[in-house]
């Protein structure tokens, strides 16, 4: 079985990685492993327990469930329980080569048979979702034999092994299977344990994990709460890894017991209009130009990531393969400029003090800056601060104007352009876009096999988003993970996963100081 490249790399996040260095950021190891211990993690929620269900919070579940594919610290596609790959007939059959000896938590073995149940769920019982796309493009999937599984696609699928990342495979004996999964039983190096909503997650260590050896630590315990400020419980050795604040990197920095470093990939701030059903003046493209206009984002950015703040007009950062530098050229909102905004208003006999402007947003305090931005016009905003279920319920609702949001790091370039299709998921943070032709050229992007042109099919459908405003990016940053000095062989990975083939908390152990 031939093993195959990634079909786009992104090593060259790892220079801007670099190049936003802080201070204590050097992951030292000290001798062999030890054994033992509670690790306590802070990062992201959770909103599901049925992981073919989720709906955004992705981060916590690959403790307990595995891909087919990894998502390696540089963005390269890495083998995973599939140990290799082979792409035939011009990208449209994947023959996959499973690994040997992988059990699930009940003991029971992963065969070829499991992956295709797990396909075959996909495919009647889940809607929705990241993977909705490739299952509606698999017209068979085969097991010649208990460790290969043969994918037949209706036309060639670019993102495909990228997405397999987050193909997550789990036992068919699992409760739930024909429903809502309620304990899932997958493969990963920890079992899903007690589960106390929007609180915590205990996941004790999987002793017959396929990794000989791993993991180290006996359980991790996940500190689910979102908007909590860590940095305290860090300081005080609570927590042993935890994503902090930027007003709280100062201090952390100085602190010699712990360890900060950024993620690989970026995490995208916008404002997003409601497309699916826009009200007066928003259905106004002038009205849309003049909010974008009035729109400072370099004291946004500096405000979400200080100095480290990158201002930009795409889903993507300028070190990415995807971006363009002739979209950056010709981006008209690159400094704020209230008097234009204000001119399109009155082109468009628009009085922003009569108009009641509905925004939403998450509980974060960069919504309020936008907020601020907007009200500069002279609108009067009532702004509507979310949590993550609330503010998602809220939005499928259309009933708003406008929303700040952001979008974190996603292993495929796809999952940012899959939002913004008609029927892709969570598209209601993108304002619900109805646009057949953006589907469509979207979809022609996902089918051209060469990466140039695909590129270039991107960047045609996204000069389409910026032509008809259906929201305005703010910027980027790259979210800065800390960890305590006492745990060893951990980096951030290149997205939010805490569990990756070649790295994550199977290999990560507790020195001095342990929990």
């Amino acid at each position: 079985m031939t093993l195959m490249p990634p079909l786009a790399t992104r090593r060259a996040l790892l220079g801007a990685a670099g190049a936003l260095a802080l201070p204590g950021g050097a992951f030292a190891q000290a001798g062999a492993p030890q054994r033992g211990g509670v690790l306590r993690l802070a990062t992201r929620g959770l909103d599901t327990s049925d992981p073919h269900r989720h709906t955004g919070s992705i981060v916590v579940q690959q403790a307990y469930v595995e891909g087919l594919t990894s998502i390696a610290a540089n963005g390269d596609v890495e083998p995973f329980l599939a140990e290799g790959w082979e792409v035939t007939h011009g990208g449209r059959v994947i023959a996959l080569r499973l690994r040997q000896g992988v059990r699930f938590h009940d003991g029971s073995a992963m065969t070829s048979a499991e992956v295709a149940a797990n396909f075959e769920r996909y495919r009647t019982r889940i809607r929705g979702g990241s993977l909705a796309e490739p299952m509606r493009q698999t017209e068979a999937v085969e097991t010649p034999d208990a460790r290969t599984v043969v994918v037949r696609l209706r036309e060639p699928y670019a993102p495909f092994l990228n997405l397999a990342s987050e193909f997550w495979v789990l036992s068919p004996n699992t409760p739930g299977w024909d429903a809502t999964i309620a304990r899932p039983i997958g493969t990963g190096p920890f079992t899903f344990g007690q589960w106390v909503p929007n609180a915590r997650l205990t996941a004790p260590a999987f002793r017959d994990y396929w990794q000989p050896g791993r993991p180290y630590v006996d359980a991790v315990e996940f500190d689910l709460r979102e908007d909590a400020d860590h940095s305290i419980a860090l300081r005080a050795g609570d927590a042993h890894i935890a994503r902090v604040r930027q007003d709280r990197l100062a201090a952390l920095a100085r602190d010699p017991n712990i360890r900060l470093a950024r993620m690989k990939d970026s995490t995208w701030y916008f404002l997003s209009f409601n497309n699916r059903r826009p009200r007066p003046p928003f259905d106004d493209i002038r009205v849309r130009r003049a909010v974008a206009h009035a729109l400072d984002r370099r004291g946004f950015m500096n405000f979400v990531a200080g100095a480290d703040g990158v201002v930009g007009n795409q889903m993507v950062l300028s070190t990415h393969a995807n971006f363009s530098a002739e979209l950056a050229a010709a981006d008209p909102y690159g400094q704020q400029d209230l008097a234009r905004a204000q001119a399109l208003l009155r082109e468009a006999g628009v009085d922003p003090r009569q108009v009641r402007v509905e925004m939403l947003s998450w509980q974060q305090a960069y919504a309020q800056v936008a907020v601020q931005m907007v009200a500069r016009l002279g609108f009067q905003v009532n702004h509507v601060a979310l949590d993550d279920v609330g503010a998602q319920r809220r939005a499928a609702q259309y009933d708003w104007d406008l929303a700040v949001f952001s979008s974190g790091p996603r292993p495929d370039v796809f999952l940012r352009y899959v939002r913004l299709m008609s029927d892709g998921p969570n598209p209601t943070l993108w304002g619900g876009i109805q646009d057949p032709e953006l589907d469509a050229m979207i979809r022609a992007a996902v089918a051209e096999p060469d990466p140039a042109r695909r590129i270039g099919l991107y960047n045609d459908a996204y000069r389409r988003v910026l032509d008809r405003h259906y929201f305005i990016v703010l910027g980027h940053s790259q979210d800065v993970i800390a960890h305590r000095a006492e745990v060893q062989g951990w980096e951030p990975g290149f997205t939010w996963s805490p569990h990756w083939a070649s790295g994550g908390i199977a290999g990560t152990w507790l020195g001095r100081g342990r929990g």
